[in-house]
């Protein structure tokens, strides 16, 4: 539905000399864009308490943030305030389909689609963000200023919502048109302020960072109930401090806790069920009726059937040494290697026909599994 064009530049290229390195302007990335979504329904998901929203003000240079769900936009004033909605693409078909040209980055680092409107002169003031971000400028005109990451730059919060930064030099200066698209990397300090009514869409990429990891890994050896070695020390001597904890009981411990990180099953098995799961909440319809595995296996005969993915499931898979390890929202299923074709059409596709799944053969235990994913609404046709 879109076709991305950056500048005169493949997407290997792109990713050689911008990604994660310096920001881009990208004009009519989208030509003839057309908006998938129009401010009256963004403000229509802004009521709804499943969904993170919240409205930004700058009156006077007043910053405030507030936080939906909202039961009417007297906030959203004729200037200075900007709506933003997380996740659209959870709740939005047509909104979704923004992020497929940009699946040449994998899978596991797309985050999600955060569309905002803005009236004239709003925005969410100067920031940086710790994640990679493709803006994608809809209906109307925005004004953006991008900087280069500067370790001096200090930050500060006028409001505690809204941590921001001070005056920064800019390497891009410009007026986004509809089609433009910006590029900006982490660390890369940026401002946007609406010259006149605008829908901004956001390509986020998650970034998780150590913190995060470690404390997902100890949540996942508690649950499984693993790492119960205990520390030994059989070969005990006498020493002339009992106060003193060695350099050899200290790399013992280290070692003790890396023989978890080094347990590949272990290790992929969390991986899986981390880097899958969906930080906000999903449309999710599961079927009244469920599907039986025969039931799949006619759908699946019937080659004019088309099974589409729900937008905002997250789907990825790792290759074990004798099978392969499919994640979807959180959830693992291990198939045979066999079946590693029909599985890449479930993680490299947003959408497939019944035809294109049995061409690949799918062994029982991945019809089996492709039916309990159609029948939590995860796929549907």
């Amino acid at each position: 539905m879109y076709q991305l064009k950056i500048n005169n530049l493949s997407e290997q290229e792109f990713l050689t000399h911008f990604w994660q390195k310096k920001p881009l302007l990208i004009k009519q990335g989208f030509s003839n864009f057309n908006d998938p979504i129009e401010a009256e329904e963004l403000a229509g998901l802004a009521i709804e308490q499943s969904i993170e929203s919240r409205i930004v003000t700058n009156h006077n240079n007043d910053w405030q943030a507030h936080q939906g769900p909202f039961e009417n936009f007297e906030l959203l004033t004729e200037e200075h305030s900007t709506l933003l909605v997380q996740a659209v693409d959870h709740w939005h078909c047509e909104a979704a389909q923004l992020l497929e040209p940009f699946r040449f980055i994998p899978n596991w680092r797309i985050d999600d689609l955060m569309v905002s409107y803005s009236t004239p002169n709003g925005g969410v003031g100067p920031h940086l963000d710790q994640y990679d971000v493709f803006i994608i400028q809809g209906e109307g005109k925005r004004h953006w200023r991008v900087g280069l990451p500067d370790p001096t730059l200090k930050q500060f919060a006028q409001n505690k919502k809204l941590l921001q930064v001070e005056a920064f030099d800019a390497v891009i200066d410009c007026i986004l048109e509809p089609g433009d698209i910006l590029y900006i990397p982490p660390g890369c300090p940026h401002e946007g302020y609406a010259v006149e009514n605008a829908l901004n869409y956001s390509v986020g990429f998650r970034a998780p960072n150590q913190q995060d990891l470690l404390s997902s890994f100890a949540d996942h050896i508690i649950d499984t109930e693993s790492g119960q070695k205990r520390y030994t020390d059989h070969n005990l001597t006498l020493r002339e401090s009992k106060g003193e904890l060695t350099n050899l009981e200290v790399d013992k411990v280290k070692t003790l806790m890396a023989t978890l990180l080094e347990n590949n099953e272990l290790f992929k098995q969390w991986l899986g069920n981390t880097l899958s799961q969906a930080k906000h909440e999903m449309d999710l319809a599961p079927l009244e009726d469920e599907l039986s595995s025969d039931d799949t296996t006619q759908l699946l005969n019937d080659e004019n059937n088309v099974f589409e993915r729900l937008g905002g499931v997250r789907a990825i898979y790792q290759i074990l040494e004798s099978a392969v390890l499919l994640s979807v929202n959180g959830e693992n299923y291990e198939l045979p290697m066999s079946d590693l074709n029909a599985v890449k059409l479930l993680t490299d596709t947003s959408y497939f026909s019944s035809e294109d799944l049995m061409a690949h053969q799918p062994s029982l235990e991945f019809i089996k599994t492709f039916t309990t994913l159609v029948n939590e609404g995860i796929w549907y046709n």
